[in-house]
């Protein structure tokens, strides 16, 4: 598809998990569990309940862990023998899907509230936006350290600054990729190019969302989950 919200999304599931040892020894982090179902299939189900139909997943580290745990979902698997970054894997990963645009998200979070997928779809146009960012603010940004990420005009529009955190979650035009060599690089290489064309927007997210990027976030996460029930 061209122009229009998308139905493919990219799950991120190749990093090596380093800030989350010594559980990702054994295993690759999105097989994590929080509250008894795998970081994986927390984000699955973000994807399933809002419908979308075509999805893969890129893998590299403790890769056929993943394949075998994706065995008996119709789900593309976007190897990478070696690290491409954020940008690369995106690049290879993406033309598995031929969208465009198409919806990234990381599978290092859990959510609550309305589906996130739903949220970002309500809020993309295709007219203004290269890319639009799922983003929620510092106070609520439960197991996340830092100032934050983005500055958020009036209209949406994005500049880098100590501000709003990203989820993990964007819609993207990967048509904004043929200008990228095959490789690694990262996604900041490709937003700096939007936020200087003024085409990346921003979008809040007013559920709950947890970064589960270390051990000791997992309670944190499955705190947030228990008080929604």
């Amino acid at each position: 598809m061209t122009g229009t919200t998308p139905d493919a999304a990219l799950l991120f599931a190749a990093g090596l998990g380093t800030r989350m040892a010594p559980l990702t020894r054994t295993r690759p982090k999105p097989l994590i569990e929080v509250a008894g179902k795998p970081l994986l299939d927390h984000a699955l189900d973000i994807l399933d309940d809002a419908g979308l139909k075509h999805v893969a997943v890129n893998t590299h580290y403790l890769a056929q862990q993943i394949t075998d745990h994706l065995a008996d979902r119709s789900v593309l698997i976007s190897h990478e023998p070696e690290l491409l970054d954020t940008g690369g894997g995106l690049r290879k990963g993406v033309a598995l899907l031929n969208s465009d645009p198409a919806f990234t998200l990381n599978t290092d979070a859990v959510w609550t509230g309305p589906n996130p997928v739903e949220v970002l779809a309500r809020h993309w146009d295709p007219d203004r936006m290269e890319a639009l960012l799922l983003l929620i603010s510092q106070d609520r940004a439960i197991g996340h350290s830092g100032n934050g990420d983005f500055l958020v005009a009036p209209d949406g529009r994005l500049s880098r600054g100590p501000g709003a955190v990203y989820t993990g979650l964007q819609i993207i035009r990967t048509a904004c990729l043929d200008q990228y060599p095959d490789g690694a690089f990262s996604m900041w290489e490709i937003w700096n190019g939007l936020l200087e064309r003024g085409t990346m927007f921003g979008a809040l997210h007013t559920g709950g969302w947890c970064d589960v990027g270390r051990p000791s976030s997992i309670d944190l996460a499955e705190d947030l989950l228990r008080r929604t029930e």
